[in-house]
C-alpha cells in the first residue's frame, strides 16, 4: 500500500509536495522516498517503524516531519542531513538515545516534540539548535537537562512535565524569550532564581517545593505576612516594566492603592511595606580613650 502511494507521488514529480502514509502500519519506509526530493512535508505516525531508512537524507528540502506513534528507539543519524526540517515530531516512540550527529545539520528546525519516550538525558548537541523556539519533552526519565539548553536564544516554550529532574540549571535565566515553561510533576525542590524572565505561563505542580521543615522564627517581625510577601514581589516587578504583571495590576484598584503606600529601601533599592531588616549593618561603636561607649 505504501508502496503504491508513493508511486503514484513520484508521477507527480515536482507537484508533489505532502506524503500522508501514517496509520498504514508501515514497518520500514519505502526506499523510493529518494525519488521526491522537493517533498515538504511527510506524515508517518502511527505505524511500526524503527528504523529510519538511509534514502531520507536525500529530503533535503523537508520542512515538516511526523514519526510520532512507531517504535524508534533513537532519534535517527539520518535528521541531520535534513537541513530545511523545521518541525520533527518523535512523540509515542522508544526512544532512549540520540545517535550521534543527530541535531547537526538541523540548524533550522524550531519545534521538536520528543514526548512520551524513554529519554533520561539531552545531549550537548541541542545546544547547537539555534532556530529552536518549542521544546517538549515531556512524560520521560530526564534527570537532568544540560547547561548547553539554556543558550538557545529563541527559545520561548519549553515543556519537561512528567520526568525525574531534581533541579533546574541556574543558567535558565539566559533564555529571555521563554514565555511558557512547564515543569508539572517532577522532583524539584528550589527553584532558581529567573524572575528576570518575561513568563506568561509557569506550571510547576506536583513538585515537592517548599516542603522542608519550616524555621521557628524567634520574633514575630522575622515572619512575613503573605500580603507583604506577595506586594514585594509585584512592586519589584513594576519597577523592572516587567509588562505582563503592569497591563494586569491595571485591573485590581485595590492592589494598585495598597502598593502605592511602598518604601523603598535606601541601600538595596527594593520595595516593602512594612519593615525590612535584610539590609540593616551592624557596625562597632566608637571608641573612646580605648573604651567602647
Amino acid at each position: 500500500m505504501a508502496e503504491k502511494l508513493l508511486l503514484r507521488a513520484i508521477k507527480g514529480g515536482k507537484n508533489t509536495h505532502i506524503i500522508t502514509l501514517s496509520g498504514k502500519r508501515i514497518i520500514k519506509i519505502p526506499s523510493t522516498i529518494e525519488k521526491l526530493p522537493d517533498l515538504k512535508t511527510l506524515y508517518l505516525q502511527n505505524n511500526l517503524i524503527s528504523k529510519v531508512c538511509p534514502e531520507i537524507s536525500a529530503l533535503t528540502q523537508l520542512t515538516i516531519l511526523n514519526l510520532g506513534n512507531n517504535l524508534l528507539e533513537e532519534v535517527p543519524e539520518e535528521m541531520k542531513y535534513l537541513t530545511s526540517l523545521k518541525k520533527l515530531h518523535l512523540f509515542g516512540n522508544r526512544i532512549c538515545r540520540f545517535a550521534s550527529g543527530a541535531c547537526d545539520g538541523l540548524q533550522n528546525l524550531i519545534l521538536l516534540n520528543l514526548n512520551d519516550n524513554h529519554l533520561t538525558w539531552l545531549p550537548q548537541d541541542i545546544g547547537s539548535l539555534k532556530s529552536l523556539t518549542h521544546l517538549s519533552v515531556n512524560c520521560n526519565e530526564l534527570a537532568s537537562i544540560p547547561i548547553e539548553l539554556c543558550f538557545l536564544k529563541d527559545l520561548c516554550e519549553l515543556q519537561l512535565n512528567y520526568n525525574q529532574l531534581t533541579c533546574i540549571p541556574e543558567e535558565i535565566k539566559f533564555l529571555k524569550k521563554l514565555q511558557k515553561f512547564l515543569l508539572v510533576r517532577n522532583y524539584i525542590e528550589v527553584l532558581p532564581e529567573f524572575h528576570n524572565l518575561k513568563l506568561t505561563e509557569f506550571y510547576c505542580e506536583g513538585n515537592p517545593l517548599f516542603l522542608k521543615q519550616p524555621t521557628v522564627a524567634l520574633q514575630q517581625e522575622d515572619v512575613w505576612s503573605l500580603q507583604e510577601i506577595t506586594s514585594r514581589y509585584v512592586m519589584n516587578q513594576l519597577a523592572g516594566k516587567h509588562p505582563f504583571l503592569t497591563r494586569a495590576i491595571e485591573q485590581y484598584p485595590e492592589v494598585r492603592n495598597l502598593i502605592s503606600q511602598a518604601k523603598k529601601c535606601p541601600i538595596c533599592g527594593e520595595f516593602f511595606l512594612s519593615i525590612w531588616l535584610e539590609c540593616v549593618r551592624f557596625v562597632p561603636p566608637p571608641k573612646v580613650n580605648g573604651t567602647f561607649v
